[in-house]
């Protein structure tokens, strides 16, 4: 089983093969537009517009299992998104990502990297790191800024 074997559906509810991504370095992200962490956003947008030409793409999936932090559409989140943060990296339709009713995509990442609850996603903007080959190669808490992953993003491009 691999990444690539997947098929997601993005904030219009079309299907999206994770095949599309093959050679590219990607950081799935579990989202929410009323968490704390909800500023990172920024800090995700100026990494993608920095490292996309290089191959870097993000790839954010909103989540409403923590408090119910990611209320709203997929078409509110999305309009939220770029017009606080300018989001203008792939969204995808709102998904679980634990409990039985997880995302696929998401119940394989677990597996692939562990967190400090097992495979348990903790909180919103958990981010899993995937190189050019389609390995998860490494996981990072919401605590985790987009500017402190920032050199583990560039050592795979």
């Amino acid at each position: 089983m691999s990444i690539y074997d997947f098929t997601v559906k993005d904030a219009k509810g079309n299907d999206v093969s994770m095949k599309d991504y093959e050679g590219k370095v990607l950081l799935i992200v579990n989202t929410a537009t009323g968490c704390g962490f909800t500023p990172q956003y920024e800090g995700l947008q100026a990494m993608y517009e920095k490292y996309n030409a290089d191959g870097f793409e993000i790839l954010d999936f909103p989540c409403n299992q923590f408090l119910g932090q990611a209320p709203g559409t997929n078409d509110e989140i999305v309009a939220f998104c770029k017009g606080r943060f300018g989001v203008t990296f792939r969204q995808f339709s709102k998904i679980k990502v634990n409990g039985k009713d997880a995302e696929p995509l998401y119940a394989f990442l677990k597996e692939q990297q562990h967190g400090t609850l097992g495979s348990r996603i903790k909180w919103n903007f958990t981010k899993f790191l995937v190189d050019r080959n389609g390995n998860v190669v490494a996981r990072f808490a919401p605590t985790d800024t987009p500017e402190s992953i920032e050199k583990s993003v560039k050592e795979l491009l």
